[in-house]
């Protein structure tokens, strides 16, 4: 099973309230384990500009402000954009599924900040990850649905409801889902 390019959706009984009501992206996956980035979960209290601030970088005022994502509870101290790959940095940016790239350096954000960003892109801090097999039996737990990536979906700036529109997506209505897993 290799998931790179799917969306991860948290079932109300994951247990785990760093995740809970998540959607994951997930850019890459192997026998190795895999990495994601939480896609509906801003962080309010800071601001790309606040980021921008923090590592030295000048900004302009004409550029659109970034929503800053709560990628995961791994290394939270560092960026990750995951957007569309009509921009690249030849050695920084790393191409995934669907015509999607991720690229964890200043360049992108440099980029963004002088207005040659990427035509989508999302922002977050800290990224999800999964030792080998880990993922795999997570989801034997039930502890995630699967999904198709859907453009839409990821880059919308409504984050609050990706939840339910990543359930719609697969045909499930939230309130059928219970806070109990199990196998049926």
């Amino acid at each position: 099973m290799n998931l790179a390019g799917k969306l991860l959706i948290a079932m109300p009984s994951i247990g785990d309230p760093q995740f809970g009501g998540s959607v994951i992206y997930i850019c890459t996956h192997s026998n190795e384990g895999a990495m994601g980035l939480i896609i509906n979960k801003v962080m309010p209290s800071l601001k790309f500009s606040d980021v921008l601030k923090q590592i030295k970088m000048p900004s302009s005022s004409a550029r659109k402000e970034l929503p800053v994502h709560f990628g995961g509870p791994v290394e939270t101290g560092q960026g990750f954009v995951l957007h569309s790959s009509d921009y690249r940095s030849t050695k920084d940016t790393a191409l995934l599924p669907d015509g999607l790239a991720l690229t964890a350096t200043r360049s992108i954000l440099e980029a963004i900040v002088k207005g040659n960003s990427p035509a989508r892109a999302l922002f977050a801090l800290g990224y999800s990850g999964w030792g080998s097999g880990q993922l795999e039996e997570e989801i034997a737990q039930n502890a995630w649905l699967t999904a198709d990536y859907d453009e839409g979906l990821v880059f919308s700036s409504e984050s609050a409801s990706k939840w339910d529109r990543a359930l719609a997506q697969i045909g499930v209505k939230a309130a059928s889902l219970s806070s109990t897993a199990g196998h049926a």
